[in-house]
């Protein structure tokens, strides 16, 4: 890299699915960040799935952004074509560093690597995987610590992990934090509010909500237990809305079987984004008692649409969360007990709601977007 110069950067964000989950927010918040900073910072070159590329041009108007293949939309495709297309693609446009945002990277390139690696949780939470994606990710870990110049990973508690486990090294792993989209994920009006209630068909009745993938680790099942054994004897109780993709923990329908009939339990799938922050700030908790995150970011878009949060203090959630949210274990007796408070403490819950609205504005993807410049221009140079 030529001192003075930014350095040319291949972001591949061919791994972006369309429902627009975790990864789909990181992408489009880093990429929207670095657009702002330009390319008197970073001299970016995107490529996409074709479904994307034109919002990413749209997005990043004076960056270069190619469309990829067809048959990458199916991951084995994207997996092959990662380790052949993908490096050739870097060669032609001349990368001086390829960034892979989602654990895996090409195994040999002419450039080099850099790669996000969103959380250890496959090896400290191995119970909540089945063995194919648990085996699959171990792997790609490992290799990416191995190959890639330099790891980027979105909290401290995932970083320590990391070294704990692996013996990563230290100093080759940055820690840049996710941010938030104070624009989509903001303090709702009684209006949002009032719209998504009725498209869910709750009215006026008071609701907890869970938004998030329903995979094991969530801990779906126990909040379903918690939560019911917290409100079943009250004269008025309030809904559980549990919304996002279907996820596949089976032991989600067993436990909504066991919910008392006179109980109303929602399951609406995926919600419209702008439906999201009429959602979380409508709801009188949001609750989140995950077995452990690498980051957390269904809590952070909670605090920023103005929602009280009850998750729990595992991994990196308590460096998001701070002492602006409530804390509860994993177990459904104590989801049960500490919902039940939290349900029935309206000032408690006004106090959260404002410090986690407050501390939400502390995560920028401005900031992550720093973090990841001065990574790429370590490598580069």
């Amino acid at each position: 890299m030529t001192p003075g110069r930014p350095p040319r950067v291949l972001v591949d964000a061919t791994s972006v699915p369309a429902d627009r989950g975790g990864v789909g927010r990181y992408v489009d918040g880093l990429l929207g960040a670095l657009g702002v900073l330009g390319p008197e910072r970073v001299d970016l070159v995107v490529i996409a799935q074709r479904s994307d590329a034109e919002r990413y041009r749209r997005m990043l108007p004076e960056a270069q952004v190619i469309p990829g293949p067809a048959a990458i939309v199916h991951r084995p495709a994207r997996l092959a074509w990662e380790q052949t297309g993908l490096p050739l693609l870097a060669q032609q446009v001349g990368a001086e560093v390829l960034h892979s945002p989602f654990y895996t990277c090409p195994l040999r390139t002419g450039s080099p690597v850099t790669v996000t690696v969103h959380d250890a949780t496959f090896f400290t939470e191995p119970e909540h995987y089945d063995n194919t994606k648990r085996t699959f990710f171990r792997s790609a870990i490992k290799t990416s610590l191995r190959r890639a110049g330099r790891v980027i990973v979105p909290s401290k508690a995932t970083r320590d992990e990391l070294i704990r486990l692996l013996d990563a090294d230290p100093t080759r792993i940055d820690v840049a934090y996710h941010g938030v989209d104070q624009a989509a994920f903001h303090m709702p009006t009684e209006e949002e509010k009032a719209r998504v209630r009725a498209r869910l068909g709750l009215g006026d009745s008071g609701y907890v909500a869970f938004l998030g993938a329903k995979e094991p680790r969530k801990n779906v099942p126990n909040l379903i237990r918690g939560w019911a054994r917290a409100v079943v004897d009250w004269p008025h109780p309030p809904a559980l809305v549990i919304a996002g993709g279907q996820g596949h923990d089976d032991d989600i329908d067993r436990a909504v079987a066991d919910v008392p009939s006179h109980l109303r339990l929602l399951r609406p799938g995926y919600l419209r984004y702008a439906d999201l922050p009429g959602f979380l700030g409508g709801a009188l908790v949001a609750c989140y008692p995950s077995f452990g995150e690498g980051f957390g970011l269904p809590i952070l878009e909670a605090m920023a649409c103005g929602a009280p949060v009850l998750t729990t203090p595992r991994l990196s959630l308590p460096e998001v969360g701070g002492d602006a949210v409530a804390y509860t274990t994993e177990a459904p007796e104590r989801i049960a007990e500490d919902l039940a408070d939290l349900l029935q403490d309206e000032q408690r819950r006004q106090i959260l709601a404002k410090a986690g609205f407050d501390r939400a504005k502390e995560f920028t993807w401005a900031s992550s977007a720093e973090v990841h410049v001065t990574t790429w221009k370590r490598v580069a140079a």
